[in-house]
């Protein structure tokens, strides 16, 4: 079903129009796309689902804002992000943020990433850590943006983001020498 070819053009001017029918086709063709998204930036499902939601209402509300002439699916992915930094504006951001100097010291090419196998599910992992380094991780790593373009989106400083990602990155080794030293533990 999801699978199919669609008329996104065609699908575009129903939603533009208000039909309900090309709304729901919309949502359901993107639905997996955008909540795999979602997924990354959320410790819960509840929470992805949130984001979501969010995401689809500001796209349905703002069509006329697309360019067609730039692939929708990249629209969209922008919608996405930018709904869960909403997201984790409104719910997690704390109004003082700890500054780690020797974190925030380290340069981004100092800390190799994790080794991750091509067959390991880093989601458990990663919607292990918490929101602020969950959040900055996302969106250097998968996303591509700098800490200044992050410091300015979350509205925290460079060295913050840095510090943030340092973490992240010391949190998931962790997790992963946990996971892989007891790779028996139910879920």
């Amino acid at each position: 079903m999801f699978n199919r070819e669609i008329n996104l053009d065609h699908i575009l001017e129903g939603c533009r129009q208000g039909n309900q029918n090309s709304q729901r086709k919309l949502y359901e063709h993107f639905y997996g796309y955008a909540m795999n998204i979602c997924l990354r930036y959320s410790g819960k499902r509840e929470e992805a689902v949130e984001i979501l939601n969010d995401a689809f209402f500001k796209v349905m509300t703002g069509l006329d804002k697309y360019d067609s002439s730039y692939p929708f699916r990249a629209w969209l992915r922008r919608i996405l992000i930018n709904s869960a930094i909403d997201y984790y504006r409104k719910n997690w951001k704390q109004p003082v943020h700890l500054e780690l100097t020797r974190a925030a010291d380290v340069a981004d090419d100092e800390m190799p990433m994790p080794t991750i196998s091509p067959d390991e599910d880093v989601l458990p992992i990663l919607r292990a850590l918490s929101p602020a380094y969950r959040m900055v991780f996302n969106l250097y790593v998968l996303e591509g943006y700098k800490h200044q373009e992050i410091a300015v989106m979350l509205g925290i400083s460079v060295s913050t983001s840095r510090s943030n990602f340092v973490r992240a990155l010391e949190n998931l080794r962790a997790l992963m020498l946990e996971k892989k030293s007891n790779p028996v533990k139910s879920n």
